[in-house]
């Protein structure tokens, strides 16, 4: 059996990045968390995955979607009526099923609710599912942790952006390596450091 993801099998679903619910995350930097959800749809757009993204009553606390995540380009936005659990709402499991995808990559906020219950729900449903963890945040570092043991024990496979970006990747001999790379540097800084390293000796050598 294949144990990598399939990119051409997968649809990303965004639940819950709303701006309410962003200033109750305390287990990842918001800068940072911003950046690597921005980073998870980039690929994915690249690789011309289907995104879904929904929200948990917008009107209220939870706050709207992040501008980051409501504009972006191409994503299918799904309504719910008060679902706490997405895979509640009837729309957001049609709007899933629809894409004909069995590889599920879900982030959200809090993990420890609107990742985990769909995860464990779609699992049960008989699709594969990654969560990607530091796309998604919760309000404290005891409480992500105690979600991620959750998730594996059950089988969802639970990974990072980084990680999951080069899984789809496969190989830079592609010919839209350099918008990976601006994926890394982005999510990374300190390799985009050594990217500009290494142009910069390239560039000495050939003066």
């Amino acid at each position: 059996m294949n144990t990598f993801i399939e990119h051409t099998d997968a649809a990303l679903l965004l639940i819950d990045h709303q701006t309410g619910l962003f200033q109750t995350v305390k287990d990842i930097e918001i800068s940072q968390l911003k950046t690597n959800v921005t980073a998870l749809a980039k690929a994915a757009s690249l690789l011309s995955i289907p995104v879904i993204t929904t929200a948990s009553i917008p009107e209220g606390p939870n706050g709207p979607l992040l501008p980051e995540i409501a504009s972006w380009p191409d994503a299918q936005y799904v309504a719910r009526n008060g679902e706490v659990n997405a895979w509640d709402a009837p729309a957001f499991v049609q709007a899933v099923n629809n894409t004909g995808k069995k590889t599920l990559i879900i982030a959200g906020v809090w993990t420890s609710v609107c990742v985990a219950f769909p995860a464990l729900s779609a699992l049960a449903a008989g699709y594969k599912v990654y969560a990607i963890i530091d796309a998604s945040g919760d309000v404290s570092p005891a409480v992500a942790q105690v979600t991620i043991t959750r998730l594996a024990q059950a089988g969802v496979v639970v990974t990072t952006t980084n990680a999951l970006t080069a899984e789809l990747q496969k190989t830079w001999n592609r010919a839209d390596a350099a918008d990976f790379a601006e994926i890394y540097c982005a999510t990374t800084p300190n390799y985009a450091a050594a990217v500009e390293s290494h142009l910069s000796a390239q560039k000495s050598a050939r003066s």
